[in-house]
């Protein structure tokens, strides 16, 4: 066995996540450059293409396809045409359904006059930070696949999900953290699927979070003394490195081994990350958390800010599961409960972001994988099918013009009436933001060039600050 040396690659990434906390950015670039002269960590920091505008991501995702026109694209006439009769797309074909009003009252907010439904009051407060872009379409309508698409961006063959493409493309902030969390009470269509690092080399895969108890388990070290775990932690810290000397190709294995490095310095900080006692009653109220709340989507948007404000370079919610989600086939006041669960919590996040003063290096993309049918899904129904022609998602934060919209629905929110925005531009518009141009963040794969954007995209630049 060799003796105990410390690793330049791990006290590299340790000293730069120091670096970036204390805000020293000559040495965070330095110490960046210097790990990446020497064949450095595999999440040290990288430059990014351009200027970036933001840091780091919050991408919440509302599973299960909210309605555009029940929640953030008005359409009056739709109310005035309730039950006529049009041809309907939708999730099992085609047929001549009724158009179906919005049971929902629509009001203007924010200086901005922004239009958000009742159902959202609360993210009505923040409305000038909010930019709606209305004219979303995908390629798929059902589930499984549209989900794969808002999250990899492919419908059909599961890629690279869109955190470990930004951490492939930037590395990590703390190296005692992992670059992309995932905090996922019930697992949604496609299951890990959704924040798998795929052909990357996997030390860029989500790290999930269980809502809960015990969020992370085997966070407290089972040796009985300090002394006792740090040579346990040297032995096999040179065992690995003799193992992976001889396998010099094997990136699962590198992988492995920063994980375990990860593992460790999560031992020391996560349970500090997880522990509320320091948050302001005036904070805990703001979010709706009571100090016994480890399992709430309030809970969840509290922690996304702790682990961004401590240098988590990517953090997704998913606000419900495979079940039991916005998926209203049966009567659109199912939305109701769905939008209680989150619009306090978003709406505290983005005040308590802005507050900060993080708000301009942080940016935050509220999305679900496809809309819902401006009929009804029967005859006589109170719901609304799945619909990918047209849907609305939202982005507020660092390089967003807030206040704003983008895009037009036609007069029934059936057809995009201007300026189409694919799933494959909004991608591309979040990884401009955070200083990535999607063309040019690629990785070849089996002989080709992948990226996360596949072979067309645009960036949305009208919506940019």
């Amino acid at each position: 066995m060799h003796g105990p040396m410390k690793s330049p690659r791990r006290d590299f990434l340790k000293s730069a996540g120091l670096g970036v906390a204390a805000g020293s950015a000559g040495l965070y670039q330095a110490l960046a450059q210097t790990a990446q002269a020497n064949g450095g960590h595999p999440l040290a920091p990288r430059r990014s293409n351009h200027p970036a505008k933001a840091k780091q991501l919050i991408f919440v995702f509302l599973t299960g396809g909210f309605s555009h026109v029940d929640t953030f694209d008005p359409k009056p006439l739709l109310g005035k045409d309730g039950g006529k009769s049009v041809s309907a797309v939708h999730l099992r074909g085609t047929d001549v359904l009724p158009l179906m009003p919005s049971p929902f009252r629509f009001s203007h907010h924010g200086q901005s006059g922004l239009p958000i439904s009742e159902l959202f009051p609360h993210l009505g407060t923040v409305a000038d930070e909010l930019c709606v872009v209305r004219s979303m379409h995908t390629d798929i309508i059902e589930h499984f696949q549209s989900v794969l698409a808002m999250h990899t961006g492919s419908a059909t063959v599961p890629l690279p999900s869109i955190g470990a493409w930004v951490s492939f493309g930037l590395g990590t902030l703390n190296a005692n953290l992992p670059s992309y969390v995932v905090l996922c009470e019930h697992p949604p269509y496609g299951g890990s699927q959704v924040w798998d690092s795929n052909f990357l080399p996997p030390v860029h895969q989500g790290v999930r979070i269980f809502p809960g108890p015990n969020p992370l388990p085997d966070l407290v070290s089972r040796a009985p003394a300090l002394s006792l775990a740090e040579l346990e932690q040297r032995m096999l810290r040179d065992a690995n490195d003799l193992h992976a000397a001889a396998r010099p190709g094997d990136l699962n294995l590198r992988a492995r081994q920063t994980s375990f490095d990860i593992a460790r310095g999560m031992m020391r900080v996560a349970p500090e990350v997880f522990d509320l006692s320091g948050e302001t009653r005036e904070t805990l109220d703001l979010y709706g958390v009571n100090a016994a709340d480890k399992t709430s989507f309030a809970w969840q948007c509290l922690i996304a800010r702790r682990m961004v404000e401590r240098g988590v370079r990517t953090v997704e919610l998913i606000d419900s599961g495979a079940s039991n989600n916005w998926d209203a086939h049966g009567n659109m006041q199912d939305h109701r409960p769905k939008a209680l669960r989150v619009d306090r919590a978003l709406a505290a996040l983005v005040q308590d972001i802005k507050r900060r003063g993080m708000l301009d290096e942080t940016l935050i993309a509220i999305c679900t994988e496809f809309g819902r049918t401006p009929w009804t899904d029967g005859p006589n129904g109170k719901g609304r099918n799945h619909y990918a022609a047209a849907f609305s998602c939202l982005l507020a934060g660092a390089g967003i013009k807030g206040g704003t919209t983008y895009g037009e629905t036609d007069e029934h929110g059936i057809q995009i009436a201007a300026n189409p925005v694919h799933v494959h531009d909004y991608h591309a518009t979040i990884l401009h933001t955070l200083g990535l141009d999607h063309e040019h963040l690629t990785y070849r794969y089996a002989g080709r060039d992948f990226r996360l954007t596949d072979v067309h995209a645009h960036v949305v630049r009208d919506i940019l600050a």
